[in-house]
């Protein structure tokens, strides 16, 4: 049995609620009549529509190029025609422009696949197809998947860090993903691999996915991979990738610096699934696995699901709503962000919808810090939240940023823990987002 291993500094263990889905096998489900695509899906500058108002569009066809370095391209998941180039407002509070195009079913429908040998492609050339697709990081950072697998002049991969972890409690599509695209999931971690020229891959999994790990391991025993499957404690954020970095290759990403700077590349599962079919079958990302879940809904689940597609619509897959949710949340519990409009698309970082009852999102009545430090003793990034949180209050957002708010993942660990419930992250947040507009 191998060592199970995690990061020393901090973190928390919310119970995972992953009982509800962690057995449901992803469903594919139908593509809308009507589908909203935001030009914002990824970390950067929003891509540029290219596309107007009653412009037929193909399926994969490019719709949004991209603005910037940090920037990814947009394409329409259905053929149809664009009924608008519309505003709205992300679960994340921003507001994006978004094509509001209806579906020509028979024109979407799936068709052959091209199957493109990887093996005998260019390191350049993949890089290349994973930016013209738009793949972007899919476990909720969204960034350009390209400028991650382009290695710095200086800088040399070692490692490619497979993230299997999936810390959020209520989400299993990685789980799902893991078990059902097993194979595909290790020839992507190949790719990645092969585009920044690493020699070694590890996959970091939690030890809660036994089977996912026991699939990942059979597969690699059977085509002789040369990737090492690491067990993972469980442990609250795991899948930061600062946090996985120290689990598994024991490197600690220092204050400013990236996982390059440490000679590691990481991707999440979904990710790695999504190069996988980028670079094998020219595909862009325009359908993404999500989990359905919380004890607000009837039939909790896994749905592949495409880009655009009302979260009503997967709402109503499984049998709508048990009970009227207390709160709605886009992603996990632990970062993800609340909503309420249920028209609200699904994108390219929608790792899950969640609908909690007022049991599970009860949070108490907030009152004043008493000091106890446990918000200290829980922040994995070693920061002072409490006197962070007291700074922000008073619009010392200069001392703020002198303690390292920078540094602050808004994992949430210091709000989960703290007794007196104060509002720790949004305060981060908030402080980061005033320290920017000073400047």
């Amino acid at each position: 049995m191998r060592k199970i291993s995690t990061f020393s500094k901090g973190g928390v263990h919310p119970a995972d609620r992953k009982d509800l889905t962690c057995t449901k096998e992803i469903v594919r489900l139908p593509i809308p009549e009507i589908i909203t695509v935001p030009f914002s899906q990824h970390l950067g500058v929003p891509a540029i529509p290219n596309v107007k108002k009653g412009d037929a569009v193909e399926r994969g066809q490019k719709i949004g190029d991209a603005a910037g370095f940090i920037s990814a391209d947009i394409h329409s998941p259905v053929a149809g025609k664009v009924l608008e180039i519309k505003e709205l407002f992300l679960p994340n509070g921003m507001k994006a422009k978004a094509a509001v195009i209806e579906v020509d079913q028979e024109r979407s429908a799936l068709t052959g696949k091209i199957e493109n040998d990887w093996t005998q492609m260019d390191p350049q050339e993949m890089v290349a197809k994973v930016k013209d697709l738009g793949i972007v990081g899919m476990g909720g950072a969204t960034f350009p998947a390209n400028v991650k697998f382009t290695v710095p002049k200086g800088k040399k991969a070692e490692y490619v860090v497979i993230n299997g972890v999936e810390c959020e409690p209520y989400l299993t599509s990685d789980h799902r993903l893991m078990l059902e695209k097993g194979d595909k999931i290790l020839q992507g971690s190949m790719m990645i691999a092969k585009m920044v020229d690493a020699k070694k891959i590890i996959i970091g999994i939690e030890k809660n996915k036994p089977d996912a790990m026991d699939n990942l391991e059979r597969l690699i025993e059977q085509n002789s991979y040369p990737i090492e499957i690491q067990p993972l404690k469980l442990k609250y954020p795991q899948g930061d990738e600062k946090q996985l970095l120290k689990a598994t290759i024991g490197k600690e990403i220092q204050s400013g610096t990236l996982p390059i700077d440490i000679g590691a590349v990481v991707s999440n599962v979904g990710s790695t699934f999504a190069v996988y079919e980028a670079i094998t079958n020219d595909k862009p990302l325009i359908e993404r696995v999500v989990t359905v879940s919380g004890g607000a809904i009837k039939n909790p689940g896994n749905f592949l699901v495409t880009i655009g597609t009302p979260i009503q619509t997967i709402i109503d897959a499984c049998d709508g709503f048990s009970e009227t949710p207390d709160k709605m949340i886009a992603g996990g519990p632990m970062m993800g962000f609340g909503f309420y409009d249920l028209q609200t698309p699904v994108m390219k970082g929608t790792s899950g919808v969640l609908a909690l009852t007022k049991k599970e999102s009860i949070k108490g009545e907030q009152s004043a810090c008493i000091s106890c430090g446990r918000c200290v003793q829980a922040c994995p990034m070693g920061l002072q939240p409490t006197k962070l949180y007291k700074n922000i209050k008073k619009a010392n957002y200069d001392t703020a940023m002198a303690m390292n708010l920078l540094d602050c993942k808004e994992c949430g660990c210091c709000a989960f823990i703290c007794p007196a419930k104060l509002p720790l992250v949004q305060s981060m947040r908030l402080g980061k987002r005033m320290s920017r507009k000073k400047k």
